[in-house]
């Protein structure tokens, strides 16, 4: 059952509490300018993946094919 009250809204809280624990750990190996710098570029490549998933098999059969010609 999902509550309005913003505790658990389809399991949201426990993601984000997720997100932002990986977020703190490696905040721990980066300063602070740089964290945007390594963090920005994985977050564009993982929604890019997200994307192109439905053509994935796809395209790696015509990289396949294409290899052996």
């Amino acid at each position: 059952m999902n509550s309005l009250d913003g505790e658990h809204v389809d399991g949201r809280s426990e993601k984000v509490a997720f997100i932002w624990s990986v977020a703190d750990l490696l905040r721990g190996d980066y300063k602070a300018s740089d964290y945007g710098k390594v963090i920005l570029p994985f977050t564009v490549l993982r929604r890019l993946d997200c994307l192109l998933e439905p053509n994935k098999k796809a395209v790696l059969a015509q990289v396949a094919c294409s290899a052996t010609v």
